[in-house]
């Protein structure tokens, strides 16, 4: 008798140890689902703003004329950054592009002093660039405006592309999510099946026998999120390690809801499941648990 309880311990004990880790591998693939499509936002912008308006400067600019041009700029609502770059550095950068110095058979230097202005992502398209391109020549002193047109637009459309098919996935994986958790809480009341209905049959009311399951669901939930947000973390950790400009699209506050998010559905899946899987054998004939 004593062995049987023992093995009857182990076999339970080992069952809970796998539908934890069941159920943490479904909440890390859900958690990387609401982290991308948290994140999708805040890459879209970083990547808008990063890309850079070239504004060319005559050779008569002095550098506090430049300065004074990248004051009135940065009080413009469409600024993000402003860097100027002078003649020298102009020279020095395209020289080490390069690999060769092209005032020494020139005799001048050929490259003008810039401004190097990056945009709020609101205003990085072909639109709002025509007429900020047209107000920039309007200042004295500037010759050209550059932009790269087709970059900018192939960037809108495929980030575009990406905020659907991630939206798409999302719903995707959270259904199958869902599915695996429910079967999977589903197959571990299945082998007690009889022991609901001993109770049952002794005269335990039905919330006396569904409160051991939910409590065991709700242990399992939340031990299941504790490892699937382990998981998550080292992941991140390693992404700040490996790429820290990384930081620029993940921050503290997807972080905080990727995690609220990942426990509170590996409660509410967990829960659910095993108080509809213990009605559906409480409400079950008995001759009908034999045949499942």
């Amino acid at each position: 008798m004593k062995r049987r309880r023992k093995n009857t311990g182990n076999r339970r004990g080992a069952q809970l140890v796998t539908l934890c880790i069941s159920t943490a591998m479904v909440l890390v693939l859900l958690g990387m689902v609401v982290l991308s499509v948290l994140t999708s936002r805040n890459l879209s912008e970083w990547v808008k703003e990063n890309l850079t308006v070239t504004v060319m400067l005559s050779d008569d600019v002095s550098v506090n004329g430049a300065k004074l041009l990248c004051r009135d700029l940065y009080h413009r609502p469409y600024s993000k950054n402003i860097d100027y770059i002078s003649r020298d550095q102009a020279l020095e950068e395209q020289t080490a592009a390069m690999g060769s110095d092209p005032s020494e058979f020139l005799g001048v230097n050929p490259f003008p002093a810039s401004l190097e202005l990056q945009l709020n992502s609101e205003y990085a398209n072909r639109d709002s660039l025509r007429w900020i391109a047209a107000e920039l020549k309007k200042h004295e002193g500037v010759t050209d405006v550059a932009y790269q047109v087709d970059l900018m637009d192939s960037v809108n459309r495929n980030l575009a592309k990406l905020n659907v098919l991630l939206l798409v996935l999302a719903v995707l994986l959270t259904c199958i999510s869902v599915s695996l958790i429910n079967n999977t809480v589903r197959l571990s009341i299945y082998s007690r099946r009889f022991a609901i209905r001993t109770m049952k049959l002794v005269g335990a009311s039905w919330g006396f026998i569904r409160r051991p399951f939910m409590r065991r669901a709700l242990t399992v939930g939340l031990i299941a999120a504790l490892i699937a947000l382990l998981v998550l973390g080292a992941c991140v950790y390693a992404l700040y390690y490996y790429e820290p400009n990384v930081e620029a699209v993940i921050g503290w506050l997807e972080l905080v809801i990727t995690a609220v998010a990942v426990v509170a559905f590996g409660i509410f899946f967990t829960t659910t499941s095993s108080y509809v899987s213990v009605n559906k054998y409480l409400k079950m004939p008995a001759g009908d648990l034999y045949k499942i």
